[in-house]
């Protein structure tokens, strides 16, 4: 397995985990002094994994564009999501690293438009969106375990 999929692999473990081992409620719960909860944050992942990965690619995404509408940068939640949202997202977190997996494997990512972070990591191709992907979810999952102490 590449490198990057093998450590994407891990974070996704990680936020398996964190689905299971939370109620519904507790996944919803925005705590105080946060603008977000845990599920969104898990979502949050999937969705730019997609937009990184696809859409700068000039590729469809896995996810439906509403998906990534909701759960794109600077949104928050609009409202508790339910069981059945829980269980697609729990879905998504394989679905989208196995499929990215096979779709680097097969050489399909031709071309990308190149994009600057708002964090100033400029993504020139797949490569680099892979990578920043990785430290994007790593910062996402370090939010989640912040966000776990008030749930």
């Amino acid at each position: 397995m590449n490198p990057v999929f093998e450590v994407q692999k891990t974070s996704r473990e990680i936020l398996l985990k964190i689905l299971d081992s939370h109620s519904l409620e507790q996944l919803n719960k925005i705590p105080q002094g946060f603008n977000n909860n845990l599920i969104w944050n898990i979502a949050h992942c999937i969705a730019a994994q997609q937009a990184l990965v696809y859409k700068l690619s000039g590729l469809p995404s896995i996810v439906p564009d509403e998906f990534i509408a909701r759960y794109r940068k600077d949104t928050k939640p609009e409202g508790d999501v339910s069981q059945e949202e829980v269980d697609e997202i729990r879905r998504l977190l394989s679905d989208t690293l196995q499929q990215a997996e096979k779709d680097y494997a097969a050489k399909i990512f031709l071309k990308y438009t190149e994009y600057t972070t708002s964090m100033g990591f400029t993504l020139r191709n797949i490569e680099d969106a892979l990578s920043f992907n990785n430290y994007h979810e790593a910062t996402h999952t370090g939010i989640i375990m912040s966000i776990r102490k008030f749930v």
